[in-house]
């Protein structure tokens, strides 16, 4: 068995004047969900063996604001390939992450990550937190998993179940309803 979890990148800024998608910073809201998700992975006690993130700005500060609230030591694997990936090259991606990694939190952007999430795990389960996920995965959300594989190459549609998904909102009213 392994475990993943799947952070979307926060809230970034619309109002930024920079020139491509890609370098987007996170907007104060943003900054401050990722620093909610981070006490909340702190408090939950949850380690990770490996991070793979997608190089975009939104990400690089989400993270550096998860990492800051969550007291962990991570070293990101930046990997172009996860920004504005689909699902299929999110798996490609896992496929190829280090067999000895146990439990891998993936940082990166919508709609893949969702999609991903639908892919793993089975369209005839009634969890909820697959439910939830179905309204909308808001930024800064987790997604966690725990996938029937022995390894990461074997990773495959339907192979996972569905143990929590946790929202900004869920943890300080303050970033919902309206947090996107």
């Amino acid at each position: 068995m392994k475990k993943l979890t799947l952070l979307r990148h926060a809230k970034s800024s619309w109002d930024d004047t920079v020139t491509r998608d890609f370098d987007r910073p996170l907007n104060e809201k943003g900054k401050r969900a990722a620093a909610v998700m981070g006490t909340f992975v702190k408090r939950g006690g949850i380690t990770f063996d490996l991070v793979l993130a997608s190089p975009a700005q939104r990400v690089i500060e989400t993270l550096e604001h998860f990492v800051a609230a969550s007291g962990l030591s991570i070293e990101p694997q930046w990997d172009r390939k996860i920004y504005l990936a689909s699902s299929a090259t999110l798996m490609d991606v896992l496929r190829g992450a280090d067999p000895q990694a146990e439990h891998i939190l993936m940082v990166g952007h919508n709609p893949g990550l969702e999609d991903l999430v639908f892919d793993l795990v089975p369209h005839d389960s009634s969890s909820e937190p697959r439910s939830a996920v179905e309204v909308k995965y808001p930024t800064a959300s987790l997604a966690e998993l725990t996938l029937n594989i022995d390894q990461w190459a074997d990773i495959k549609d339907d192979c996972a179940t569905f143990d929590r998904f946790t929202r900004p909102r869920d943890l300080d009213h303050e970033l919902g309803p309206d947090y996107i």
